[in-house]
């Protein structure tokens, strides 16, 4: 294999005026290092320099090659000119890297170069290896010369790095709780690298109690360790903002407004200033709020109320949302605009019935979190944490508040234990709890669940298939397939028959009503 080198003509210290090393000469001055070509790149100013170091690298080795390659510059800083005149000529080149080893040197030329060159070669724009070279030292007889490998596996423990710290990245975003749904574990990895780059707003989707708020803690906690983001996380609750303070809530007031001396406030947005501004249940804000709010997202600036000068405050924004709102703007409910400037980067988080595999990793989070609220150390009796797992796990469990119905019950479990042991009778406390808890509940959402899919036709349904049939619209949108949808409802019986075909007996049963899978799953797959 041919040994090829291509580097810059140094315009100065191949001259060799002020000190006797010369890079350009010093690459064939190494025995353990053959040059059989050098492509030497000039501008035509330097035409005669050129020449010179040519006849001089030949003198010295015979067996090298030199090739001038004029590359005129009418600005060797400006890097937009050199990357784009070095990627040409790398295009053109016509590498062979059967027959030739290439090298770069990165000794000379200008320090704009010496970039370019590195960017080419990591993106194999340019197939070849780093060398670079210098001076001897006051006790080294031969000059300086290395080579550098952008493929070496020595450079595999800085991967490992990078790649460590991203996992770390990605515990955090998922509070050190080790998942396992693949759904899940792809977003906090999306998350991850949208947090760490992007400024843009981030919006969080996703039903009460499937973790937006911490998801938004944590995403902040991420951009203060990347240093993003320096002032403080502020929660604002947009269901609280819209009685007669609101404005003044998020905006601020001046002491002078309405002549309520004393009553100045800063306003939730200023606190935000250069920091974060979490907009929890951001679709619970009138039509009025959202205009205005807008403004400020946009420009920065606002009035506070009773100002006749704009304020300005830069911050971050993360929002988030438990109704879809895309629906809601279609309605005329939520501004389209805003929904735009909100949504540059839209994340929605699945439900707990959805990521059924992570309840395990789940408990142990929760116990050990409940530990620390009690100041005593609490465990499952073997039997008793079986039971709860397995009606935890249970495809018929629909925890319907998600994170906090089951954060709920364990802490519920932890603080009545005697002795610190949870026994097999206070999981079946806790497990009828939770099963009246939720029928209580259930009844009037049935209702405006089965309104919502059947229109008016809903007035003619009985009380009986009302709570079947919205229990099987629950299940499709929860689900990912029509055969997915029918394992979950027929999970019993289906264990009974000979044959199954849960596709076939769901699509008849909806059929009953008019329905069909892809009008049910529609509104799941956001």
């Amino acid at each position: 294999m041919r040994n090829v080198v291509i580097g810059f003509l140094g315009t100065q210290l191949d001259m060799g005026k002020k000190r006797r090393w010369r890079p350009t000469l010093s690459l064939v001055e190494h025995g353990s290092f053959r040059v059989d070509r050098l492509e030497l790149l000039f501008d035509i100013k330097f035409n005669r320099l050129a020449h010179q170091v040519k006849r001089e690298v030949e003198d010295a080795s015979p067996g090298t090659e030199v090739l001038l390659q004029e590359l005129n510059l009418n600005d060797p800083w400006d890097f937009q000119e050199v990357y784009g005149k070095l990627f040409d000529f790398a295009r053109g080149y016509g590498f062979d890297e059967d027959r030739e080893k290439y090298h770069v040197h990165l000794t000379t030329g200008t320090h704009v170069a010496q970039i370019c060159w590195f960017l080419l070669t990591e993106s194999r724009h340019v197939p070849a290896r780093l060398v670079q070279t210098g001076p001897p030292g006051p006790e080294d007889t031969a000059a300086k010369f290395d080579i550098i490998d952008l493929d070496l596996s020595r450079y595999n423990a800085l991967q490992q790095r990078f790649d460590q710290l991203s996992r770390e990245y990605s515990d955090q975003l998922k509070g050190g709780i080790e998942t396992r749904n693949p759904a899940y574990n792809a977003l906090i990895d999306q998350v991850e690298l949208v947090a760490g780059s992007s400024d843009e707003p981030i919006l969080l989707l996703g039903e009460t109690g499937t973790g937006k708020s911490e998801l938004a803690e944590r995403i902040y906690n991420l951009k203060l360790d990347r240093r993003r983001v320096k002032g403080r996380l502020v929660h604002v609750n947009c269901a609280t903002l819209n009685g007669p303070d609101a404005v003044a809530t998020l905006f601020g007031q001046r002491r002078s407004y309405l002549g309520q001396a004393g009553s100045e406030r800063s306003g939730l947005l200023r606190e935000a200033d250069g920091g974060m501004l979490f907009l929890d249940e951001v679709d619970e804000l009138n039509l009025s709020m959202q205009a205005i709010l807008l403004h400020a997202l946009e420009t920065g600036r606002y009035y506070p109320l009773g100002s006749d000068h704009e304020v300005s405050s830069r911050f971050q924004v993360i929002a988030g949302a438990s109704r879809d709102l895309r629906s809601l703007s279609a309605a005329g409910k939520f501004r389209s605009d805003l929904l735009a400037r909100l949504s540059m980067w839209r994340f929605s988080l699945p439900p707990l019935r959805a990521r059924r595999e992570d309840i395990e990793a789940n408990l142990a989070f929760e116990l050990v979190r409940s530990e620390r609220a009690l100041g005593t150390q609490v465990g499952f009796n073997a039997d008793a944490r079986e039971k709860f797992l397995r009606f935890a796990q249970d495809p018929a469990t629909p925890w319907p508040a998600n994170f906090r119905d089951f954060s709920g019950s364990v802490r519920r479990l932890c603080t009545l234990a005697p002795r610190g042991r949870i026994t097999r009778a206070m999981v079946e406390g806790e497990m009828l709890r939770l099963q009246t808890d939720w029928q209580a509940s259930s009844s009037d959402t049935d209702v405006r669940l089965v309104e919502q899919v059947l229109g008016a036709a809903a007035a003619d349904i009985d009380p009986f298939d009302m709570v079947q049939l919205s229990k099987v619209v629950r299940v499709c949108r929860a689900s990912t397939s029509l055969s997915a949808a029918g394992r979950t409802l027929f999970s019993a019986s289906r264990r009974k028959r000979k044959t199954q075909n849960d596709a076939d007996r769901l699509r008849k049963y909806l059929q009953k009503f008019g329905l069909d899978w892809e009008s049910l799953s529609a509104p799941g797959t956001g």
